[in-house]
């Protein structure tokens, strides 16, 4: 932390145990099929193509425990074994979405599957929540213990991420969930993922609903199921999206309702003077003035920009405010020589980082212009959304970046013990990065970053209601 006024936690703290941690030569195959890249000769697959062969991979990595299977987040360097975030499984199913093929629609369909095998075999609950990361394959923990199962356990239950304190639910991650089913929802008209996602927002209603004076709806609860006390514009944000498909899929006009209270939270975080959105509140009464995450100002364009252009001043204020250029010359860096990327980062704090601290114990010092892959794709998607004059350029030098550093960062990695595709997948920072909100970012391939570069380069916004 910042020592300022305290944040309300981001969607990706922890809400366990609290530690402090975050996660055409080629083609995209099927479930079982095999990536490789093409053969000598051969044209190069394209940046898109190796993304995706990238989520596949990762999808794919434990073919021994089972068809019900979840996407690993991260590559295994990064030290969180086969953890599988709800949030990141989300952005899959939608990126998956967005490159519109039978192949791809099959691996959607799979992982709305899985999450809602999870929502149905919880082993503690049964109530529609989903946790907030499982296991996916098996692993010795730093301890010695063995986890040996995949996805679903020996005794059919779904593997939620205990060892890390992976366990509790947060409203953005169940947000996101519903979003993707609904998505799916409509693709398919597959009934049970709107039942699903309808399970998940009704679960949102009952947890989250609160009649604090800024209002909205609450973080969610931990791994003990208290409830926690802070309210997000992220999560809100999240929920303008669900709550509004839920409406249109369902005719029930208790969504609208629903909808606009978590549209007048967001609504009451705006900044008119800076031309930006706070993160939320602690406490239901007093907003808090900092650290301004980049998020905020990126989501909320893409969920409420096409109905109030007013707000759609926070992209320039993310793009000129928390804009980074990392080059191996940097404090910190960890980038090769003669490289260099730019992007944005995490948050206002993130540029006034300690470099001579670790971000946390065991971990690196940060470097404060280290490139956030995953926000500065969704900016990318958003100034295309958007698409005022000089738009579309900024969100190509941006995307152009991401592309580079899916070529050149992270070589060498696996998933699953497993060799990955060349050149795929895209890390979640250029160099070590710390967020300002108790948790940093690494130079590791990783799903959510992947999946917001796809779904920037096919200009799909996963926000839209």
């Amino acid at each position: 932390m910042t020592g300022r006024q305290g944040p309300a936690l981001s969607r990706r703290s922890l809400i366990g145990a609290g530690l402090g941690i975050s996660a055409a030569g080629l083609t995209a195959a099927g479930p079982g099929q095999a990536f490789a890249a093409g053969s000598p000769g051969t044209r190069p697959a394209s940046a898109p193509a190796r993304g995706h062969a990238f989520l596949a991979a990762a999808m794919d990595a434990y073919p021994d425990h089972g068809a019900i299977r979840l996407t690993q987040s991260y590559t295994d360097q990064a030290g969180l074994f086969s953890t599988a975030f709800t949030y990141d499984n989300a952005l899959a199913i939608l990126a998956h979405l967005s490159a519109r093929t039978p192949a791809a629609l099959t691996r959607a369909t799979t992982l709305g599957d899985a999450l809602l095998y999870a929502q149905g075999h919880d082993p503690a609950h049964d109530d529609g929540r989903l946790r907030q990361a499982y296991n996916v394959g098996p692993y010795t923990f730093y301890d010695g213990s063995l986890q040996p199962d995949g996805f679903v356990r020996a005794d059919g239950t779904a593997n939620v991420g205990t060892q890390f304190g992976f366990t509790g639910t947060a409203v953005g991650d169940m947000a996101w969930a519903g979003i993707a089913l609904s998505a799916l929802a409509r693709r398919t008209r597959a009934r049970r993922f709107l039942a699903g996602a309808v399970r998940i927002g009704e679960w949102i209603e009952r947890t989250g609903r609160t009649d604090e004076p800024l209002g909205g709806y609450k973080f969610g609860v931990d791994g003990a199921n208290r409830k926690l006390p802070f309210t997000s514009t992220e999560h809100n944000t999240d929920l303008v999206c669900l709550f509004g498909r839920l409406a249109a899929l369902t005719g029930d006009r208790a969504w609208r309702e629903r909808q606009a209270r978590a549209e007048a939270f967001v609504r009451r975080m705006w900044e008119p003077s800076g031309g930006f959105f706070y993160t939320g509140t602690n406490d239901g009464v007093t907003i808090n003035k900092s650290p301004v995450p980049e998020d905020t100002q990126t989501w909320t364009h893409l969920a409420l920009g096409h109905r109030t252009r007013g707000f759609s001043r926070s992209l320039d204020w993310a793009a000129a405010e928390l804009a980074v250029l990392d080059h191996s010359g940097r404090t910190n860096s960890t980038l090769p020589a003669g490289q260099s990327y730019e992007g944005v980062t995490f948050s206002s704090a993130s540029l006034l980082a300690d470099e001579d601290a670790p971000i946390a114990e065991g971990q690196p010092r940060p470097d404060r212009n280290g490139v956030w892959f995953e926000g500065t794709a969704h900016l990318a998607l958003a100034l295309r959304d958007r698409g005022a004059r000089g738009d579309e350029a900024r969100a190509r030098r941006l995307l152009a970046s991401t592309e580079r550093a899916q070529d050149e960062l992270g070589g060498g990695q696996t998933v699953g013990g497993k060799a990955l595709p060349e050149r795929s997948g895209v890390v979640s920072a250029s160099s070590p990065l710390d967020t300002g909100f108790g948790f940093g970012y690494y130079p590791y391939r990783h799903t959510g970053a992947t999946a917001w570069y796809l779904m920037a380069a096919a200009r799909f916004n996963p926000l839209r209601v």
